[in-house]
């Protein structure tokens, strides 16, 4: 990387505290993000084998988003159904195109609504990954004009950290006091720390257990202070990669993009069969009540040692080409290498014999590889 692009990168609050824990920084679209903090399997490690990991995900975007009129305005621009979604809970959805192909994977977390006005308005807060940020921001923005319905990005206000492991409760108890924190899956409970407001968010992006935090930039230092004080392991990005494909969660740019359609992907949670009309809904629902995608996700064991690289083509037993390799990783935890990728209907069977281009053997499983 050179000189001048270290200085165009934008840096979270917490840049200098992952430089001073000796963390190797790296570009992550835009952002300088913790690569490694100096033994990626170490950090790997305290989250999937001893107690917890603490990552810093504040690169990702934040939209608040609220008005009397956002449910109608996002439930016409997502896959999920907005009208379901309580106060105090997040649910997985997706931004489609017209064509029913995915714009963005997103997390919308709804907040206590808003009564400050002469009406109430639902808040929410759009989680976006760092590659769909502006994308998210300028899809919704355009239609703060046409009723009561506003967007800021809140990004450069906040954090979002996250905690995950064997034990994650364990070092929010000794944090903030309290053994109900975010106890149900999906759940948002909000608290007041050192006189900041927090919301604590149920969520896993490692398939282990897990804990959001999302924080003013004002107690930044002080909360990841307290975590690392609590036990919890800084984690970069070259462990969450490992975690992130034993997990299953496919990344943009990486696994999916604005060719992929949305019932390729293992997204299901995120896509609402009984909603209302939203942009790309006649084709999302065409392909389900047709019967199935012709190409689907899954994960890949393969059954000896070999370097697998994203694109790999993959074949069927007797060297038909069937699908392509997005994301590919060594998983300590497993013993095996392991990779997403999507293939042809006809092999997506969990135990479907399969094989690169080059020979190496692989069988089909379900996601996530790791519970």
């Amino acid at each position: 990387m050179s000189e001048v692009q270290k200085v165009t990168l934008r840096e979270f609050a917490l840049a200098e505290s992952h430089r001073k824990l000796g963390a190797l920084m790296a570009e992550d679209h835009g952002w300088s993000v913790p690569a490694s903090y100096g033994d990626e399997l170490f950090e790997y490690a305290a989250v999937r084998e001893s107690g917890a990991g603490v990552l810093d995900l504040s690169s990702r975007g934040r939209l608040l988003v609220k008005g009397s009129e956002a449910v109608a305005f996002l439930n016409g621009l997502i896959t999920n159904d907005m009208k379901t979604l309580a106060v105090n809970q997040w649910m997985p959805a997706v931004f489609p195109n017209v064509q029913g192909r995915l714009l963005a994977s997103v997390r919308v977390i709804r907040t206590a609504d808003d009564t400050s006005g002469k009406t109430v308005q639902p808040t929410f807060i759009i989680d976006t990954e760092p590659a769909t940020h502006d994308r998210v921001f300028q899809a919704i923005q355009r239609f703060t004009l046409a009723g009561d319905f506003h967007v800021t990005d809140v990004t450069g206000e906040t954090v979002l950290l996250s905690v995950q492991g064997k034990a994650p409760s364990n070092k929010l108890v000794n944090i903030f006091g309290s053994s109900d924190v975010g106890i149900d899956v999906g759940s948002v409970t909000p608290i007041i720390w050192q006189d900041n407001p927090i919301l604590v968010i149920r969520a896993s992006h490692t398939a282990a257990a897990g804990f959001d935090l999302l924080a003013n930039t004002a107690c930044a230092e002080e909360l990841w202070r307290s975590l690392f004080n609590a036990g919890a392991r800084p984690v970069g990005y070259d462990a969450l990669e490992v975690l992130r494909v034993e997990a299953g969660i496919p990344r943009f740019h990486q696994d999916m993009d604005d060719t992929t359609v949305v019932t390729e992907t293992n997204l299901d949670d995120a896509v609402s069969y009984t909603k209302g009309c939203y942009v790309g809904q006649e084709i999302i629902a065409r392909i389900k009540y047709r019967g199935h995608v012709a190409k689907k996700m899954r994960g890949l064991v393969f059954e000896r040692p070999a370097m697998v690289a994203s694109g790999t083509t993959i074949q069927s037993k007797d060297g038909k080409d069937i699908g392509q390799v997005t994301s590919s990783v060594y998983s300590p935890h497993l013993g095996r290498r392991l990779a997403l990728g999507y293939l042809k209907f006809d092999y997506i069977a969990p135990a479907t014999e399969v094989k690169t281009s080059d020979g190496v053997p692989a069988r089909v499983v379900d996601l996530p590889f790791v519970n």
